[in-house]
């Protein structure tokens, strides 16, 4: 039997903060299953991965016995979460929130255990609110303390506009966190106003106040911003295998380290072995293939992720060479074969022997339908149809 102790270390693995640590492990001492929320708004129709670093610490707590609250925010989708927005975002509409709550529920599974799962939409008790239960909500809090969010500071000082409704917000994501008795809720670190607000709305209401756990923000795909699809650095949970696979393996290899923290289950031991095995000379890409392959079977099942590479974006994947190939014959200089990246600059396959290097590191070439490896030759005489990336194919020969 997991101790208090024992599930507060695994509790607090990768996460940012713990607000307040005595208080949680106080509640775990109770030895209950403790109520754990998150809250998601449905602004698009997919999660990706950025969405799962909070996933996968519910599913920790699941694992250790406690009961997950995902809430789905289709009432306060409807405002939508001025965190971090320097303009006020457009509220969607009813059906566009409902819309996106069904493909969110279809998603949540793939991480979380159902019979531990508890899915609830706000509406069910903010739709029942009147006009004078949400003015005595506002009464709970103050304009001047709603100002102390960095967002609307900067809006105001920039003289850009704050809409009262966003000011709402803060107080229905807290006023959920009321009316579950949440003992425990989640969120990004960016969140953490929202999270505060939800532990004083329960000590104004007479409930003991939960405690909160803040997780780090995942970058997306350029390793600088937070993954977000409108940026297009994502990855989605709906995404097929083959465009999860190209789109890990094109990561850059410093942020692959950042991605195992936060989306791997690998024990932190197991990681560290694949970063001294790098830090030796082995290549980046075979450890983007290992996350790839974890990653892919947990939202696409074991079969799919060995069979991922076949599919990443290539249309040789299946071995179908499409009609409309170019041929291009290109010169060994008198030599008896030349290596890949040679064959993939004479034939205009890449822009320079930078693009080469990087395409074939990747795993980005094909050679008539099949992976090819960084070694390869080709003979002089010989033909194949090769493609580099996405896009570039030729039928290539290779004369003296």
């Amino acid at each position: 039997m997991t101790t208090p102790e024992q599930q507060l270390a695994l509790i607090k693995r990768g996460c940012e903060e713990l607000i307040q640590e005595e208080e949680l492990l106080e509640r775990l001492r109770e030895g209950r299953p403790l109520r754990v929320k998150a809250g998601f708004d449905p602004t698009a129709p997919d999660l990706h991965l950025g969405h799962t670093v909070l996933m996968n610490k519910l599913r920790t707590f699941q694992q250790l016995g406690h009961d997950v609250i995902f809430l789905i925010g289709d009432f306060t989708g409807m405002i939508g979460d001025p965190t971090g927005k320097n303009v006020t975002r457009k509220p969607l509409t009813r059906e566009q929130v409902l819309e996106n709550a069904k493909s969110y529920k279809e998603q949540v599974f793939k991480i979380l255990d159902p019979a531990r799962t508890r899915v609830v939409f706000n509406s069910e008790w903010m739709g029942q609110k009147s006009a004078a239960d949400l003015i005595s909500l506002a009464a709970q809090y103050t304009v001047t303390r709603m100002m102390e969010r960095d967002d609307f500071t900067k809006r105001f000082n920039n003289q850009q506009p704050i809409a009262i409704h966003e000011f709402l917000y803060p107080l229905l994501q807290g006023y959920d966190s009321v009316e579950l008795k949440a003992d425990v809720e989640l969120g990004g670190t960016d969140q953490k106003f929202n999270l505060l607000m939800g532990r004083t709305l329960q000590t104004r209401y007479g409930q003991k106040p939960q405690c909160i756990l803040t997780m780090p923000i995942l970058e997306g795909l350029d390793g600088v911003q937070k993954m977000s699809k409108s940026l297009n650095n994502y990855i989605g949970v709906a995404d097929t295998p083959g465009e999860m696979y190209q789109k890990l393996l094109s990561m850059p290899d410093a942020l692959v380290w950042r991605y195992f923290e936060l989306l791997s289950f690998r024990a932190i031991e197991e990681v560290e072995g694949f970063r001294q095995e790098v830090d030796s000379g082995r290549n980046p890409q075979d450890i983007k293939k290992i996350l790839a392959e974890e990653l892919i079977t947990r939202f696409h099942g074991e079969e799919a992720a060995l069979n991922a590479h076949k599919a990443a974006g290539n249309v040789l994947a299946k071995g179908e060479i499409p009609e409309d190939v170019p041929a291009i014959t290109i010169s060994a200089d008198g030599q008896a074969d030349l290596p890949l990246m040679a064959i993939l600059n004479r034939a205009g396959l890449t822009k320079n022997s930078a693009a080469a290097k990087d395409v074939i590191s990747r795993g980005g070439v094909y050679i008539d339908g099949q992976q090819a490896s960084a070694d390869f030759r080709m003979r002089v005489g010989s033909q194949h149809v090769i493609q580099a990336g996405k896009k570039a194919i030729a039928r290539v020969s290779l004369e003296k």
